[in-house]
């Protein structure tokens, strides 16, 4: 007889529970053995006994939380089967940040995807989004409501150019989200030309250098020094979003402020945040890249996650598809996210 989605998993304090498998994915408390999809501190914790998630991931963790994270690690090759009690599992890319994936957990007859954090969008500092096919799809709505449809991020890297150009005596703050946002913003201005040295936070220093060794060409990235901060006219600046109106921007000469986000769709937001120079920047799927998804995984079934759930439930019973909202606790876009007490130092 077939096993269901719910022999393969079940919901519990600490997030979704296998237990044919004996593991957690992406636990929001410490257990035994974890799977985690991608870095980000809602998605990946410390304190585990067990790890297992992508080299990138394991080295993002690595350098937030420092090399004791977990009692014991193991990397997930990329779509390689892995047998863990009795399922199979196999990570594959996610496209939302360097080393994320989705998580296939199969047996019996019955595959079920837990997507993690994902996007559509080409990013040239991870690999692209894969589509598994399976029979229930467990799907994020960080942007789940028709009125996210993000633009073309590399026109709104242009924007930021064409700023940077027009006011050469003001430096240009722009507040990103220390893994992979930040990242993805230095990586298109490069391939959008721009070859002077973009300055940063200390709290993106760290990251910023492993993701330089993993490969991605970001260039010459020096960390601003507080003595040097009224001499930088016309720089490049990135920081945590928290820094955008924090003392530490009131030194720079004149400056823009600016935030790379997809919240930044919604005006509303960046005048409440005081951003001069919003940039629709995501770094998860928008309405269109969700409801695309759901149909490409020729899922009968789909668990919707942590953001906007309802509205992504009922675009899929308009469709046949059944689907439920999960309301994992825990989880949440990662521009709310602090980064731990390691990055905060190196500020």
């Amino acid at each position: 007889m077939p096993l269901r989605a719910s022999d393969l998993l079940t919901l519990t304090r600490e997030g979704l529970h296998c237990p044919l498998g004996g593991f957690h994915v992406d636990p929001t408390w410490p257990v035994e053995r974890a799977l985690v999809t991608h870095g980000h501190s809602d998605h990946a914790r410390s304190g585990h006994g067990h790890v297992l998630a992508t080299g990138e991931t394991l080295r993002i963790m690595a350098v937030r939380y420092g090399e004791g994270f977990c009692g014991s690690m193991q990397e997930a090759p990329l779509g390689e089967w892995l047998r863990i009690g009795e399922v199979s599992v196999r990570f594959v890319p996610a496209g939302h940040v360097l080393g994320s994936a989705q998580i296939a957990i199969e047996a019996g007859g019955c595959r079920v995807v837990v997507s993690g954090d994902y996007k559509r969008a080409p990013d040239p500092t991870c690999r692209p989004f894969e589509v598994v096919p399976c029979d229930v799809f467990i799907t994020e709505a960080t942007f789940g409501l028709p009125v996210f449809r993000m633009p073309d991020t590399r026109e709104e890297v242009r924007k930021l150019l064409a700023s940077v150009a027009l006011f050469p005596e003001r430096a240009h703050i722009v507040g990103a989200y220390a893994l992979g946002k930040a990242q993805r913003v230095m990586a298109l201005l490069r391939e959008a030309g721009y070859d002077r040295p973009i300055w940063l936070h200390g709290a993106m220093e760290r990251l910023t250098e492993l993701y330089k060794a993993e490969g991605i060409a970001l260039g010459e990235t020096p960390k601003v020094v507080a003595a040097e901060r009224g001499d930088l006219k016309g720089a490049i600046v990135l920081c945590p979003p928290s820094a955008i109106q924090d003392v530490w921007s009131r030194k720079f000469p004149d400056p823009v402020t600016s935030f790379a986000s997809g919240w930044m769709r919604v005006r509303a937001r960046a005048r409440q945040k005081g951003v001069e120079l919003p940039l629709v920047i995501s770094d998860h799927s928008d309405w269109p890249d969700l409801c695309r998804t759901i149909r490409e995984t020729g899922a009968g079934e789909v668990w919707v996650t942590h953001g906007q759930e309802d509205a992504l439930v009922h675009w899929c019973g308009t469709q046949g598809i059944a689907a439920k909202p999960l309301h994992l606790l825990g989880y949440g876009d990662e521009e709310a996210d602090t980064a731990p007490a390691a990055e905060e130092a190196a500020a």
